[in-house]
């Protein structure tokens, strides 16, 4: 958390979100995008804000946005974690007559490609590679097979440069075009920045370019315990992320509640429920159905969440109304409907559980659950499911595993049922990698086995939807579908709690990371 802060106070992408409203708008992008699709290559044009400046006054423009590229995809670089987020960029075409105007030359086109486009820091040229190393190199080097490009002398010397701490923590490289810059970093400790004077984005009408505090200080508290104290204390001005119980207990501190509001904004985050279609145990929808009716949602949401969280009919969150199937109903808790509808199914129960013939052999239905080693929340989840399933005589074995081996088994589809959690935004709804059949194989990420040819298409029409009105039906057409097939059992979406102080105003808070805009803050008057 504390990392994204400081990046989005330093750095900027070319379109982020606008925590006030939820809604993608350009940042150093004039505008949003451009987008063309024409047989399998999608392109995707941009042209940078006339007034974006760099901390020496120059102008960003598309060489640094070419060169942040090449930093993002080249071997040898520390980068993994973010190269699959642009590797659908092939190439980057500059106008020859504009140098903050060019085209993302793209391989295929998915939904989400609009926000990934834009949605990485651009970094300034002259501070990161002032010998101009990889001018030399085109972005287009940097797609296929990368082998030969690790013996390249010039991007050897900058990997050497770049991979060290000055490139962590040193204040003079780690300059943006945001309004702020590094003062101070105590590593463990502390990270002061400083406004920028006369910084461009002042001199625009944007409401989501903002510079506000002349001074921000983050305190890095690895501890829940002794940050909740130093809020208690009035040395903090903003914590998030505070614990359930915690966060009930400052709700009845009438002293604290004098100086600070509480938010719960709706997030992004949904805890579900993914049932292996795959075995023959599992392929009936009506012992699927049966297991939803099986799982206490409101009493795991009391228990592990204290109520922070809102049950959800399906992948889409209730927060985003136009989207949302408000005509459909969570599956309830209900013992009953459960046992009638394994009987639906062909089980027959008796004194010691439930069986039923199959391909001439008799099996009991017993239920094997899985989750991630560490997370109380999903432990607790998995062991109120076996206590319900207890209630009609269905042996639930609760495993949990390391996350590793957690991680290999669902793509290998060693499982039965697993609780998880997946984190998305309100920006795109492309389903395709964890429900689509085309990833269903062993070693894709659609883990439950969901789908069919109907399914697919309707993936397929939501992703290349342009009109909201269409898009919305589609979605909701397809969250009914999720329901009746109960694959993919979505429980619920946590709520984020945080505090601020009354102080100020204008903070933003949002479901959306980093749940609210600390440059936008103003002191009440």
């Amino acid at each position: 958390m504390a990392a994204m802060q400081i990046l989005n106070l330093v750095f900027q992408s070319l379109l982020g979100p606008d925590l006030e409203d939820a809604q993608l708008k350009p940042i150093l992008a004039k505008s949003l995008p451009l987008i063309e699709q024409k047989d399998s290559v999608t392109y995707i044009t941009y042209e940078i804000r006339e007034e974006a400046r760099w901390t020496d006054g120059s102008p960003v423009t598309s060489d640094d946005v070419a060169f942040t590229l090449k930093v993002l995809k080249a071997p040898l670089l520390q980068n993994e974690q973010i190269k699959p987020q642009v590797a659908f960029i092939q190439d980057l075409v500059i106008d020859k007559d504009n140098n903050r105007k060019f085209t993302f030359v793209c391989n295929r086109f998915t939904p989400e490609m609009e926000l990934l486009s834009g949605d990485f820091f651009i970094l300034p040229a002259y501070l990161f590679d002032p010998e101009d190393l990889l001018a030399s190199i085109p972005v287009a080097a940097l797609t296929d097979s990368l082998s030969k490009l690790e013996n390249n002398e010039n991007l050897k010397a900058f990997a050497a440069r770049f991979n060290t701490p000055d490139y962590n923590n040193n204040g003079k490289i780690l300059q943006g075009s945001a309004g702020y810059l590094l003062q101070e970093w105590v590593p463990g400790q502390s990270i002061v920045l400083t406004r920028k004077e006369n910084w461009w984005g002042n001199n625009t009408s944007a409401s989501n370019l903002t510079a506000n505090p002349s001074r921000i200080v983050l305190h890095v508290i690895p501890e829940n315990t002794t940050a909740l104290l130093a809020l208690k204390a009035r040395q903090l001005d903003v914590l998030s992320d505070i614990p359930a119980l915690e966060f009930d207990e400052l709700k009845t501190n009438k002293d604290f509640l004098e100086d600070f509001n509480l938010h719960t904004p709706d997030s992004y985050a949904l805890v579900y429920a993914g049932i292996n279609s795959r075995l023959a145990k599992f392929a009936d929808k009506k012992t699927r159905q049966a297991i939803a009716h099986l799982i206490d949602v409101p009493n795991i949401i009391k228990v592990t969440q204290q109520s922070y969280a809102v049950p959800s009919v399906g992948i889409v969150p209730p927060s985003v109304k136009e989207y949302y199937n408000t005509g459909l109903k969570p599956y309830t808790y209900n013992t009953g409907a459960a046992a009638q509808l394994l009987q639906q199914a062909g089980w027959q129960q008796r004194t010691n559980g439930w069986f039923r013939t199959a391909n001439g052999k008799e099996e009991q239905l017993t239920i094997t659950v899985t989750y991630k080693a560490g997370s109380t929340m999903l432990e607790t989840t998995a062991l109120i499911f076996q206590a319900s399933a207890a209630k009609i005589n269905i042996p639930v074995q609760v495993e949990a595993q390391e996350s590793s081996l957690f991680s290999k088994n669902s793509r290998n589809h060693s499982f039965e049922i697993f609780f998880r959690t997946l984190t998305g935004n309100p920006f795109n709804f492309n389903f395709e990698p964890i429900l689509h059949t085309s990833f269903a194989e062993t070693g894709g990420t659609n883990y439950t086995g969901f789908g069919n040819a109907k399914t697919d298409a309707l993936i397929e029409a939501i992703n290349h939807a342009t009109d909201k009105g269409q898009k919305a039906k589609l979605l909701k057409d397809f969250q009914k579908v999720m329901l009746e097939e109960a694959t993919f059992l979505t429980l619920y979406y946590q709520k984020e709690r945080l505090a601020i102080n009354k102080r100020f105003s204008n903070t933003k808070v949002s479901g959306l990371k980093p749940n609210y805009d600390i440059s936008a803050f103003l002191l009440q008057k």
